[in-house]
């Protein structure tokens, strides 16, 4: 398949043609040519958008699917056309399903599912068998089946000794550890943030300190072990202070924030809307700018949607009882860029590759096409009908976004999204 891209803006500060407008021509995949007003082809087809700008493939840290087990909030098939869809060349998928990913068995499965997609599934195995925070999972086994790192989704690890064992078993294979961070003792019964807003609505607060405590527990074991950690879905100013200052002293670690934190706070929960109950909780508007601060200086290393679809039922509940989640994908280009410069934002969503081992091209003559067709102009509100998943969960809905995805190339394959 030939495909010539029509006067698309390079945005890719490692590719000899960044911030220039150019043509470019894919052969089988693979860039054979960019220049100016390349000539016409009989045989190629033509991609022309509005404004056109061009990256490399996004590529999402934590995205929950659902399938074995949850197929009626998203299948495999679905999500991965939602993220195509979305602008994601690429998605680390978590291992909360039913059952859990946590043996090679499982990591083959959801990898045979996710086969002849453009967007790319990248498993998470499970850290500890079924994700009780007992038992190590079979990690080397699945590491050789494809896995890009371990851990529970959402679930912090009590037994410290047990990470410490997981963080020294891995080095042997280059693995990478996953710890999410929240003492479930501080947390307790908490379902929002603890503060003003959760004072005056009369719900339990988790405080900062339930995230804060744990990140410093396990960057002391880091210390003590080597190896690679990444702490997902950061939410507190404190929390990216103490990964910067591990970092400064050479740890191997990096961390995400997810998108629902960059631009919402916690004031959203005035309503008792149950989209806004999340895992953790949104925080205040204080932490929220400290999050963006942390993305622009390189603390905060990449954005994710942590994409995860619940049913209605165990949304339309008292905020007490509802299931923390919201979905992402669709929404997460539109709303970054309302808090951060473009730059940033293609940076945060592509640089998580590195981290977790995927191969990353550049945009040059010879690589491998893997693109995010978008444009950075343009306001919208997000609605129920810019929603692709199955479940309709999203914390974004009525939110003002800006910018419009058009689709991407990968795998051959060209989705674009009209």
């Amino acid at each position: 398949m030939k495909i010539i891209i029509r006067s698309a803006k390079i945005i890719d500060s490692k590719s000899p043609f960044h911030n220039q407008t150019v043509d470019l021509l894919i052969a089988d995949g693979i860039i054979e040519k960019i220049g100016a007003s390349l000539p016409e082809s009989t045989e190629a087809k033509e991609v022309k958008f509005d404004n056109l700008h061009l990256s490399q493939g996004w590529f999402d840290s934590s995205v929950s699917f659902g399938e074995p087990g949850y197929e009626d909030r998203e299948t495999i098939a679905n999500g991965l056309t939602v993220a195509a869809k979305s602008g994601f060349t690429g998605v680390a998928l978590q291992p909360n399903s039913f059952p859990i990913i946590d043996n090679q068995s499982q990591i083959n499965f959801v990898k045979s599912k996710a086969h002849g997609f453009a967007t790319e599934l990248f498993p998470i195995g499970a850290l500890t068998k079924a994700s009780e925070g007992k038992d190590m999972a079979e990690l080397f086994d699945m590491k050789k089946s494809g896995a890009v790192a371990f851990g529970d989704y959402n679930k912090s690890l009590d037994n410290a000794n047990l990470l410490k064992i997981a963080l020294q078993y891995v080095q042997d294979f280059d693995g990478l550890v996953v710890a999410y961070s929240q003492d479930v003792n501080l947390k307790g019964t908490g379902v929002v943030n603890e503060g003003i807003i959760s004072t005056k609505l009369g719900l339990k607060g988790i405080p900062n300190l339930a995230e804060e405590l744990q990140i410093s527990r396990n960057l002391f074991l880091l210390e003590y072990t080597g190896g690679k950690l990444h702490i997902p879905t950061v939410s507190t100013a404190k929390s990216a202070a103490l990964i910067k200052e591990a970092k400064a002293k050479g740890l191997n670690v990096t961390c995400s924030a997810s998108v629902h934190h960059l631009v919402l706070n916690d004031e959203k929960l005035e309503g008792f809307d149950t989209r806004y109950k999340v895992t953790p909780p949104l925080r205040t508007e204080s932490d929220r700018v400290a999050l963006v601060n942390a993305v622009l200086d390189g603390t905060i290393d990449m954005i994710t949607s942590d994409h995860n679809p619940i049913d209605i039922e165990f949304k339309k509940m008292e905020f007490d009882t509802a299931k923390n989640g919201t979905i992402g994908l669709e929404s997460a280009f539109g709303a970054l860029l309302t808090v951060l410069p473009l730059e940033t934002v293609i940076e945060k969503l592509t640089l998580g590759k590195a981290v977790f081992g995927i191969e990353n091209n550049s945009i040059a003559e010879g690589s491998k096409a893997n693109f995010t067709f978008f444009s950075p102009e343009g306001n919208s509100t997000f609605t129920k009908e810019n929603i692709l998943s199955k479940s309709k969960n999203s914390a974004f809905l009525g939110t003002e976004t800006k910018g419009t995805v058009y689709g991407i190339l990968n795998q051959n394959q060209l989705v674009i999204t009209k």
